[in-house]
């Protein structure tokens, strides 16, 4: 929940203007507005989307600087009052609608400050999505850098270990690197793969749609700069002012799933219902060379594990240091060797070796293919999140500061 969230960073003052008063636009402003927006989504041959905490708050997860924002409320000593965690949450409309445009070919990728999972939880394809502050359901290995998406999220923030070990197979064997999630806290740095492809995908872009964001964040809030500065259009649907207000082609006052809602009736794109978590790993539009990111379904305990923990039960159950072998009914009636066996060199050295008989197999958490890693983005350098001012600046001073982003929080 976005509340245990905030309270679990670390304390920083400036957390950028809160409670600014919403506006709202006449019924007849915003369908003329829907109009134009899908005008531009279908005459654009190159639509990338940019979503923040707005979207999800009719999910029930309150935001952060809105009227009843976590940080509003904390300014005027308040505490949110929440029933609803972020495995119950479910994605909205925005979300559903955003999985389907995407499958349709009108929506090529999605930049997303949110931490609640509900992108990739609704199915919205991982290597079409950059998830910039980092995922409350995904874990990243600090040593083979795999990432992990499970049904619950993780115990730990600020890219701390979690307790669980990676289980990925390796030309030696299980990688057994330690396990960190994916929240970014204040001082942290971005995940650079996520952010080059953010800031890549921003410059190929004619048109750029951002929904409930404040952008008060950067770099994430002046990635939308990079798709004005190379001629293209910039379409602000959120109900408080953002530093980029006076760059945008169009504004929506509006929420955001009637404005979506709208968006999809006009292009023809049915929204589908949610029916549970589903992950998707590469888009149905995913061209033959197009690289993914490396991400597995993580089990609670992997079949091997269980396995494991079933040999040290039986193994603690025997009065000496011998590692008793089970025989199946065909070699107890022939007296032949048992499952676990020892091969000639490692008898000297009294080591136990595991027919195929005895390891389990099939298990998609223990697998790793050269095909896989050929398609994966190696992991590089990190760089940090930072809050925008919003005093006004040159176009292309904005530019010039996304181009090389500064390393600490601005205040």
């Amino acid at each position: 929940m976005s509340v245990n969230y905030a309270a679990g960073l670390s304390q920083y003052a400036n957390k950028g203007k809160c409670g600014i008063p919403e506006k709202f636009d006449t019924d007849a402003e915003v369908e003329e507005k829907i109009l134009q927006l899908t005008t531009l989504i279908r005459e654009s041959k190159h639509v990338v989307f940019h979503t923040g905490a707005g979207i999800s708050t009719s999910a029930g997860i309150p935001d952060f600087r809105g009227p009843k924002g976590v940080w509003t409320l904390e300014m005027r000593g308040e505490e949110p009052k929440v029933d609803i965690t972020f495995e119950s949450a479910k994605p909205t409309l925005t979300h559903m609608a955003l999985v389907a445009l995407e499958k349709a070919g009108f929506v090529h990728f999605l930049i997303s400050q949110n931490i609640d999972g509900l992108h990739l939880r609704s199915g919205f394809p991982r290597n079409r999505l950059a998830e910039l502050h980092g995922n409350m359901f995904v874990e990243e290995c600090d040593k083979c850098f795999i990432q992990y998406i499970s049904e619950s999220s993780v115990p730990t923030m600020g890219l701390k270990h979690t307790g669980d070990n990676c289980l990925q197979m390796k030309m030696r064997g299980i990688c057994r690197g330690q396990l960190t999630d994916t929240i970014l806290d204040w001082e942290d740095n971005l995940p650079e793969d996520d952010l080059q492809a953010a800031n890549k995908e921003a410059k190929l872009a004619d048109l750029s749609v951002c929904l409930g964001t404040s952008l008060q964040i950067k770099p994430s809030g002046r990635i939308p700069v990079l798709t004005k500065k190379n001629g293209g259009k910039l379409v602000l649907v959120n109900l408080q002012p953002t530093p980029l207000d006076r760059l945008c082609d169009l504004r929506i006052n509006a929420y955001v799933d009637r404005v979506m809602k709208g968006v999809c009736q006009l292009l023809d794109v049915d929204i589908p219902e949610y029916s549970g978590f589903s992950f998707i790993l590469k888009s149905v539009n995913t061209k033959p060379r197009e690289k993914c990111p490396r991400m597995l379904l993580k089990r609670k305990k992997s079949r091997r594990d269980l396995y494991r923990e079933k040999l040290a039960n039986s193994a603690k159950d025997e009065p000496t240091d011998a590692v008793k072998c089970e025989k199946t009914e065909a070699e107890e009636s022939k007296d032949t060797v048992p499952i676990a066996i020892k091969t000639e060199e490692e008898d000297k050295k009294d080591v136990v070796q595991l027919t195929e008989d005895s390891v389990v197999a099939d298990d998609p958490d223990l697998t790793d293919t050269e095909d896989s890693n050929e398609n994966c983005i190696p992991p590089v350098n990190k760089r940090p999140a930072t809050l925008i001012s919003n005093e006004e600046t040159n176009e292309e001073e904005e530019c010039e500061q996304l181009e090389n982003p500064p390393k600490k929080i601005c205040n």
